[in-house]
């Protein structure tokens, strides 16, 4: 999908081997005119993790990317073992308009607390091309109140479409191709990765860090 195509969507729907490159992120996205503290730290980006963490991931992730759903379980297992990491979520819905509904859901969720069960049972479906039935189902399980759920999707609209238009904005400055990608400290790796690899990159990022 392209970022014109991605733009008309949500404009219309506010109601293997490990590759690790030392990627100079922070200047590709001043040269857009992209302030980095604004990608690490968006009041409105949701939070997993240790908020005061002395290494900070960000997953630029979609819940039709069956990537990133393979990456999924190993990325919450190694935040919880590790215990100093601050996850931040960066929902880029590029696949479809079912992606930007369920984007939509999961930011809603926020607004109860409740974002990262969503977010879980979102990326626990398998698959591709998941239909918006199948979210909503999904969703229904995790025990979020679904009324209060669709009032706030309706509610914070505008604010909904705006973060996804920054998480937008913030890849194509980045200069992302696709899901998933991870910044992790000083590095960009746009791979899933198992549990081994999101180790060793982080141990990388905290050792390029020290020196």
């Amino acid at each position: 999908m392209n970022r014109r195509t991605l733009l008309a969507l949500l404009s219309a729907a506010t109601l293997a081997p490990t590759l690790l490159s030392l990627a100079p992120h922070t200047e590709e996205a001043f040269a857009q005119g992209i302030d980095p503290n604004a990608i690490l730290n968006d009041p409105e980006a949701p939070i997993s993790g240790n908020p005061k963490g002395d290494l900070t991931i960000v997953a630029f992730l979609d819940y039709n990317c069956p990537f990133c759903k393979k990456a999924e379980p190993d990325l919450l297992r190694l935040v919880k073992s590790d215990g100093r990491i601050r996850l931040v979520h960066k929902d880029w819905p590029i696949l479809g308009e079912a992606s930007v509904y369920g984007a939509q859901l999961a930011l809603a969720a926020k607004y109860q607390g409740r974002y990262d069960d969503v977010h879980r049972a979102l990326m626990g479906i398998p698959g591709r091309k998941i239909p918006k039935e199948r979210m909503l189902e999904a969703v229904s399980a995790s025990g979020v109140d679904m009324a209060r759920l669709e009032a706030d999707r309706t509610a914070h609209q505008s604010e909904i479409a705006a973060l996804l238009q920054r998480n937008l904005d913030q890849a194509d400055a980045l200069g992302l191709q696709g899901t998933p990608v991870f910044l992790i400290g000083p590095l960009k790796v746009a791979a899933a990765l198992d549990y081994d690899g999101f180790k060793q990159a982080v141990a990388q990022a905290r050792a390029k860090g020290r020196s």
